[in-house]
């Protein structure tokens, strides 16, 4: 079983979490534990949709980033 089949198994029984932050259009990113112990990121809107998995390491790296505002002109 490939990494694709694998995460289509998981899928329905993920329990995805977003932020407190998101708006109320659904305009957010949630996110899920894998048993693996990846991190698996999906758009609120396309909850079918694609699914990106990353390590914990790599969330950690970004999250860390977000907080010290290393994206913040992104958002301008």
């Amino acid at each position: 079983m490939d990494g694709r089949q694998m995460l289509d198994v998981w899928r329905g029984e993920l329990v995805w979490q977003k932020s407190r932050r998101s708006n109320p259009s659904g305009n957010c990113v949630e996110m899920a534990e894998l048993p693996s112990g990846e991190i698996a990121v999906r758009n609120s809107r396309d909850p079918e949709g694609a699914v990106l998995v990353y390590t914990r390491e790599e969330v950690e790296a970004f999250v860390g980033g977000a907080k010290d505002g290393d994206f913040d002109h992104m958002l301008v």
